[in-house]
């Protein structure tokens, strides 16, 4: 039976099962859910801070309005969260190797988020913000990231020509970083 939690602060949590409950307006601090089941959880209007999430599963999870702050959410596959309401935010996470693919990221803040290998295929990044991020070997393939803002983020490589990027801004030296795909050579 799914219990209903509401303004609570869960403050070093490390219940890695049996989460599939309602929490709204909760607060988890300090707390260790690498590898735990959020397999039909919902999560509104909460956060995560200093936690680790690592490998944590969140198959049919509901997100709505969810803020990670300091976490470590490597390896997470968020294309397997409920589509309905989806709305995250990061800063100051490292996100190596987590999966967004087909999720609608429209307006989504990652600040000073790590972002290797991390997996953003057929995602809807418009107007999306990624500040002071680190996208190092990151795969944008077939996405939407009209009007997104990558202009302080480092080590973007992305082939312009099978995503949408109008009005997208980026910076130099890291602009260039849309050039890799062509095979060419550029010097100083």
């Amino acid at each position: 039976m799914k219990k209903v939690f509401d303004d609570k602060i869960f403050d070093k949590y490390d219940i890695f099962e049996g989460l599939e409950h309602e929490f709204n307006d909760c607060f988890f601090q300090n707390s260790d859910f690498s590898g735990a089941l959020f397999d039909g959880t919902e999560l509104i209007d909460c956060t995560f801070s200093n936690c680790n999430l690592s490998m944590a599963k969140f198959e049919n999870a509901l997100l709505n309005k969810v803020k990670f702050i300091s976490c470590k959410v490597m390896g997470v596959d968020f294309s397997k969260c409920s589509k309905f309401l989806f709305t995250v935010s990061f800063e100051n996470c490292v996100l190596n190797y987590s999966i967004f693919q087909k999720n609608d990221l429209r307006n989504t803040m990652f600040k000073k988020c790590t972002l290797h290998e991390a997996s953003f295929l057929e995602t809807n990044l418009i107007s999306a913000k990624f500040v002071e991020c680190e996208l190092d070997r990151a795969i944008f393939d077939h996405s939407n990231l009209e009007k997104a803002d990558f202009s302080t983020s480092r080590n973007y490589s992305f082939n312009p020509t099978i995503n949408k990027m109008k009005n997208a801004t980026f910076s130099m030296p890291d602009a260039v970083g849309l050039l890799s795909h062509l095979d060419i050579n550029i010097v100083g």
